[in-house]
């Protein structure tokens, strides 16, 4: 049985485990640890199930739009790109990559 004591992890005699994760520097695991990237998975076409909905198209913003977000509340849209756009929210400014989830059109 294991115990880990935060920097490294001991065995009940002591000894360091062969099969602890190794800290560099003091830093934790979670540091350490790369984080996955979202993979779609392709559909096998002699899948048994339906093949999934293809995304839903990018929404399009121009300058002057008056829009709505989930967090910052109503705003203008004052500056858009390809992959962003500057909202005017008020007491400040925002800009949102796409894809666009939480901004949406008045």
């Amino acid at each position: 049985m294991c115990i880990t004591l935060g920097v490294i992890s001991r065995s009940r005699g002591g000894h360091k485990s062969r099969y602890a994760p190794r800290i560099v520097q003091g830093q934790r695991i979670l540091g350490m640890m790369k984080t996955s990237r979202a993979a779609t998975k392709r559909h096998l076409p002699t899948s048994p199930f339906k093949a999934p909905a293809p995304p839903p198209p990018v929404q399009q913003f121009e300058v002057n739009d008056r829009v709505t977000h989930d967090k910052y509340g109503l705003g203008l849209v004052i500056g858009a790109d390809a992959n962003a756009v500057l909202v005017d929210f008020g007491p400040q400014k925002v800009r949102i990559p796409s894809p666009f989830a939480k901004l949406d059109k008045l």
